[in-house]
């Protein structure tokens, strides 16, 4: 069963309908006893980082998934701000995050954007850079929709596992052990997206 962490941010229910197309065993809870059961978890996420902080924390939510990812291991799936909230810090609202990858959730630099529009809003052509296990069998010339104001800065290189370009190049997805995040929306992205999903279905 993959769980979808409901912490009050995010469009749950397009998660969870994307599952229910592939027939993919999934709910949404922010339930404790439900969460720690799950076999796996994504932490989708639409809004503000400093919010999305709060109520992980609020919740009781936050302990809850440190043990499951850090100490057990739990595969977790973190999908636009639900992947920012795993890092160290944001500039948005100059909170720390999650700790759980080396990275920090940086503004675009507007100084290298050439007059492109924050937020950027809209498909992107993205380059797998390593072999994680959501990229197996992708489609030729995968492309992923964004929508977001900040990006992923990796303190390693080596977690980097796609990037995409908007005025400069950028990491749109990383992978550290049993820790996955996607800066795009698999749920928005049609098959690119629905192959993500359903990569992800498989890890234990």
């Amino acid at each position: 069963m993959t769980v979808i962490v409901d912490y009050g941010l995010g469009n749950l229910a397009s998660v969870l309908n994307m599952h229910r197309y592939l027939g993919i065993e999934a709910c949404i809870s922010s339930d404790k006893d439900v969460i720690e059961k799950a076999d796996r978890l994504i932490l989708p996420g639409v809004g503000n980082f400093k919010k999305g902080m709060e109520n992980l924390e609020d919740s009781g939510l936050k302990e809850v998934l440190n043990e499951l990812v850090l100490d057990k291991g739990l595969p977790v799936l973190g999908l636009c701000l639900g992947a920012q909230l795993m890092t160290r810090h944001s500039e948005e609202g100059d909170v720390d995050g999650l700790g759980w990858i080396g990275a920090n959730t940086v503004a675009f630099d507007k100084t290298r954007l050439g007059g492109l529009k924050v937020p950027h809003m809209g498909w992107a052509d993205v380059k797998l850079v390593d072999a994680s296990a959501l990229w197996q069998g992708m489609y030729d010339a995968p492309r992923f929709y964004h929508v977001h104001s900040y990006h992923f800065k990796l303190h390693d290189e080596s977690m980097i596992s796609a990037t995409a370009v908007y005025g400069y190049e950028f990491t749109c997805a990383f992978h550290f052990k049993n820790i996955y995040g996607v800066q795009f929306h698999p749920e928005k992205s049609h098959k690119y997206g629905m192959k993500v999903l359903e990569n992800f279905s498989k890890l234990t």
